[in-house]
């Protein structure tokens, strides 16, 4: 049976997911779009009810998803074309919007290779920010992100969309800042603090152990507790009249630093 109401109590309640205070109350999320609902159950992340319109949901890729949430025991509800655009994000309608429980991960989760690269983004703000450095730390290699101290939730809608889905295969969690140097020193992992002051170029850092690299909000910067003795601050060099770049620019400069140095070197 197909929902065609905007009123349905079940339309409304993955309607209020787009708000954070409706993600708190309910303990769930919204997925929207065939890759980023693909992502998620790949990562085990529970889809709990699959919203379709079936005249978009033809091809091969809707097709799969469709299926695999059905053995994941998600429930399909087939709805109309204005149900779906209230659903949808913005006017992105794809035909399809899932709702999941949202993933619970700690920092005493992580899981990480001897020599991992971590990525510490403290005080973000910007969920499209966030989706973004998820994104790239997906590229460049990076091992996990966490978000200390941060101001958005990891699961905002924005930040998913400019993952594309990444933000559900990276390890990603949320920590303290205090908590997150711990656990960092505890791992031996060299921090290196990107900082306008910063005292060596990012080149001269050496990201090829264990390493972090911490970035602040570009409203407030970084918070005095990276400015520890084993805290080694970095910077870009800034040839024009600005002083700083755009903080997930700031992050692919330094991921994509850290991949080349991480890379074999080939026989001189």
């Amino acid at each position: 049976m197909q929902i065609t109401s905007l009123s349905n109590p079940r339309v409304k309640a993955a309607a209020r997911l787009r708000d954070r205070r409706g993600r708190d109350e309910q303990g769930r999320i919204i997925i929207d779009g065939v890759r980023e609902i693909g992502l998620a159950l790949a990562a085990g992340v529970e889809i709990v009810e699959l919203f379709f319109f079936s005249q978009l949901c033809h091809d091969d890729a809707h097709q799969a998803i469709l299926q695999r949430a059905g053995q994941w025991r998600a429930e399909l509800i087939e709805v109309s074309p204005t149900v779906m655009e209230k659903l949808a994000y913005g006017n992105r309608v794809e035909g399809i919007v899932a709702v999941a429980m949202a993933p619970r991960r700690t920092l005493t989760e992580l899981t990480l290779p001897a020599e991992a690269l971590v990525a510490v983004v403290e005080g973000v703000e910007k969920p499209g920010n966030l989706g973004a450095i998820v994104r790239t730390a997906d590229a460049a290699g990076v091992a996990a992100v966490i978000v200390a101290s941060g101001i958005t939730d990891l699961f905002n809608p924005n930040a998913i969309r400019a993952s594309l889905g990444a933000i559900f295969t990276v390890p990603v969690c949320a920590a303290t800042a205090d908590e997150t140097q711990a656990w960092l020193r505890l791992r031996n992992c060299r921090i290196y603090a990107a900082r306008v002051d910063g005292a060596i170029e990012y080149s001269a850092a050496d990201f090829r152990g264990p390493s972090a690299i911490v970035l602040g909000s570009e409203a407030a910067g970084l918070s005095n507790i990276w400015h520890g003795d084993d805290v080694v601050g970095i910077k870009l060099p800034m040839l024009g009249q600005t002083d700083s770049l755009n903080l997930s620019a700031t992050a692919a400069v330094l991921f994509y630093e850290a991949l080349r140095q991480r890379q074999p070197r080939p026989d001189s």
